[in-house]
């Protein structure tokens, strides 16, 4: 069977070999060439990187037999493209999601619905904060003050640009590829004497339960951003329907 995966996370790059031990030829769809490395050379799996607007995913439905969506939870706009190039093609997609956070009447949490939500919430409370969401958003976050933000960013030259435009002290970036166990969570907030976390709600998977925890561990408050709705299949679900499991990585 030829399957198509769109990936850049840790759950695409496992089930991708997974598949292609199983006798699959599997194609691998991921946005960048740091993304590629992270997937690796596997028998059986063939890696593309670069963006792909909606005509290129529906050239590449064309030889394939079903699509597996195991894009980011938040990454909506590649989502869509996918589904809408599915429907065009006749492929069969599979959404590949997380299973829910359950951070339910958790103290010292505050859940918000975006990244100007969590700014506005942030304005007027005083305190460093640590952002883990990622360079994008930083122009989002003008408003509270460079010097009271720390981003924990990908070690990109374009996140540390990013950094600079947004006028982040130097001293305040860490670059780093995540997720991160609870500990080096908890050292860096520690570290840097930070008061509030801001992270989004990427699942177990994405590191949220090691954030959770080490914000208590480290006194810090913690700001969720809520994850789009989403519907699909579980890692589980999806490798019980083809039958694979860890002991096809070959």
């Amino acid at each position: 069977m030829n399957i198509l995966v769109f990936s850049g996370t840790g759950e695409g790059r496992d089930l991708s070999k997974k598949l292609a031990g199983a006798g699959h030829d599997v194609t691998v769809c991921v946005l960048t060439e740091y993304g590629k490395e992270e997937q690796g050379e596997f028998e059986g799996v063939t890696v593309l990187a670069g963006k792909k607007p909606p005509e290129e995913i529906v050239g590449l439905l064309r030889d394939m037999d079903i699509c597996i969506d195991a894009t980011h939870p938040f990454a909506t706009h590649i989502r869509e493209s996918i589904r809408t190039s599915c429907e065009e093609t006749g492929v069969r997609r599979i959404r590949l999601v997380r299973e829910e956070s359950d951070f339910g009447g958790a103290d010292g949490l505050t859940v918000v619905d975006s990244a100007e939500e969590a700014a506005e919430w942030l304005s007027d409370k005083e305190g460093k904060i640590l952002l883990t969401t990622g360079a994008k958003d930083l122009p989002v976050y003008a408003s509270v003050g460079p010097e009271r933000l720390y981003p924990r960013v990908l070690p990109f030259a374009s996140s540390l640009e990013a950094c600079d435009a947004a006028g982040i002290p130097k001293k305040n970036i860490t670059a780093m590829q995540g997720p991160f166990i609870k500990d080096l969570n908890t050292a860096l907030m520690k570290q840097f004497g930070i008061s509030y976390m801001v992270t989004k709600d990427s699942g177990k998977e994405g590191g949220f339960d090691d954030k959770l925890e080490a914000a208590r561990e480290a006194g810090a408050h913690l700001v969720v951003i809520r994850r789009p709705d989403d519907s699909g299949m579980t890692m589980d679900e999806i490798e019980k329907e083809f039958g694979v499991s860890g002991e096809q990585i070959r």
